[in-house]
C-alpha cells in the first residue's frame, strides 16, 4: 500500500464510522502541533489530526516520549503523518532533486503516560449561554434518550440509544451547539421504540442510499428544529453545506430531498411533541 492510499483509507475509515470529519463546530484548544517543536501541522496532517477524538492538540513520536522522559500506554494506535522527502536522482547524467511522499507514526499527549503538558496549555473555551426556546425543545422531547457530553465527537448510538456530544462551552456558538444536539436527537427519533426509521433499525453502509437518507433526514429535522427554536438564521448555512455534500455523494438525487424532508417533519413533531396534521 503506498501512502496515497493509506491517507485515502484512513478518511474513509472515518467517514464508515458515521461521521463527516470536517464537520466540527466544537473547539479542540487549538491547531494540532508537536509538543517538541510547537510547530503546528500543516495540509493534509492537520486534517487527518483534527479528525482524531483526543482532546489534546500535541502530537509526539515514539522516540520524543521516551526522550522525554514517559511512554506510550499499552494498547495505544498511532495516527500516520506524511511529509515530503527530496531525494537525489541521476537522470542522463544530471543530478535532479525528486520528492518522495513519505510516512511516520505520532501519537497524542492523551495517549502517553507520565508526561506532562506544557505549562500555558489552557482548555480552549466559550462563554455558553442557554437558548430557552432550544433547552425546551430538547427537555420536552418523548422518550429522551440519554444524553452524554464528554470528548470531542458529536453522535448517536442505536444499539445503546444514547447521544453523545462534546461540552456545551467547546462549541463556537450556542446556536451550533443546539444544530448539533437537534441532528443527533433527529436520529434517535428512527430508534424501534420511536418512529422505527429503516435509516436506523437496519443496519447500512457509508455512502448507500439509505445511509445518506438518513442523515438528510437528521439535517433537515435539525434545521427545522432550529426554525422553531429562532436559530436557523444562524446555522442553515452551515446545514445546506452539509446536505449538498450528501447530495454529491448520491450525484444528485435530488427527489431524496423531498422523501428526506417529510421524514425530517415526522422527527421534528415526535420530538415537540406535536401530531403531524398539527399547524408549524
Amino acid at each position: 500500500m503506498n501512502v496515497y492510499d493509506m491517507v485515502t483509507n484512513r478518511i474513509m475509515e472515518l467517514l464508515e464510522k458515521g461521521e463527516i470529519p470536517w464537520r466540527k463546530p466544537w473547539a479542540c484548544r487549538g491547531g494540532p502541533r508537536n509538543i517538541v517543536s510547537r510547530k503546528e501541522y500543516r495540509g493534509i496532517n492537520q486534517f487527518l489530526l483534527n479528525c482524531s477524538p483526543y482532546s489534546s492538540p500535541y502530537w509526539l513520536t515514539f522516540k520524543q516520549a521516551k526522550e522525554k522522559g514517559g511512554g506510550i500506554r499499552k494498547g495505544e494506535k498511532a495516527t500516520q503523518v506524511v511529509f515530503w522527502k527530496l531525494l537525489n536522482r541521476d537522470e542522463g547524467g544530471e543530478e535532479r532533486k525528486v520528492p518522495l511522499l513519505r510516512y511516520y507514526n505520532v501519537f497524542n499527549l492523551d495517549q502517553t503516560e507520565c508526561i506532562d503538558p506544557p505549562p500555558e496549555e489552557e482548555e480552549q473555551v466559550n462563554p455558553f449561554k442557554p437558548i430557552q426556546q432550544a433547552e425546551q425543545v430538547i427537555s420536552n422531547m418523548q422518550q429522551k434518550p440519554d444524553i452524554r457530553f464528554g470528548g470531542h465527537r458529536a453522535y448517536y448510538s442505536p444499539h445503546l440509544d444514547y447521544i453523545q456530544l462534546p461540552p456545551k462551552d467547546s462549541f463556537h456558538s450556542p446556536e451550533e451547539f443546539y444544530s448539533t444536539a437537534f441532528h443527533e436527537l433527529s436520529h434517535a427519533t428512527g430508534h424501534p421504540n420511536r418512529l422505527g426509521r429503516k435509516g436506523i433499525t437496519e443496519t447500512s453502509y457509508f455512502g448507500s442510499h439509505t445511509y445518506s437518507q438518513e442523515e438528510l433526514v437528521a439535517e433537515f429535522g435539525a434545521s427545522m428544529l432550529c426554525g422553531v427554536s429562532g436559530i436557523e438564521q444562524a446555522t442553515l448555512e452551515n446545514s445546506a453545506a452539509y446536505i449538498q455534500g450528501w447530495l454529491r455523494v448520491l450525484k444528485g438525487d435530488k427527489k431524496l430531498l423531498v422523501h428526506a424532508a417529510a421524514q425530517a417533519q415526522r422527527a421534528a413533531d415526535y420530538i415537540l411533541n406535536r401530531k403531524p396534521e398539527q399547524d408549524n
